[in-house]
């Protein structure tokens, strides 16, 4: 399927951006983009991304058959696993105030935790719930 093939080139762009973003040591942001820097999330986060695409684009070409589609399922269970983490990061993030401040963030600096930027697993979260979607729909119709 030619979505599937599209989201795992998109996803393992994703993933060598990542690892080559970490490789240079210095985050990058652009406009709702971000891609860290660190070790962690950039380099083994970006790993993580790379092999959801490779799944992606190795069980693209007939998911209707089993094998192939637990391939499209286990690279959209390597996303989620990243975007939890992220959104979770995010999360952690908004509930306490900044060194100078309160104990607890005010409302407004809460809510604009969750304002862009966003790492990229978060974007590709959306089309690996569609994808599995699919899955299941297509194997309910068998």
């Amino acid at each position: 399927m030619i979505c599937i093939a599209i989201l795992g080139v998109v996803t393992v762009a994703f993933g060598l951006a990542d690892i080559l973003v970490s490789a240079g040591g210095d985050g990058t942001e652009l406009s709702i983009l971000e891609i860290p820097g660190d070790m962690f999330r950039g380099g083994w986060g970006g790993f993580i991304v790379l092999f959801a695409g490779l799944f992606y684009l190795s069980g693209c070409k007939n998911v209707a058959e089993v094998h192939n589609a637990s391939k499209v399922a286990m690279g959209s269970v390597l996303i989620w696993i990243m975007a939890g983490t992220d959104i979770f990061a995010m999360i952690t993030e908004s509930i306490p105030g900044g060194e100078d401040g309160p104990w607890f963030n005010s409302l407004s600096g809460f809510l604009g935790t969750y304002a862009p930027p966003y790492a990229p697993a978060m974007f590709l979260l959306p089309f690996s719930l569609v994808v599995v979607y699919y899955i299941l729909k297509q194997e309910r119709t068998r």
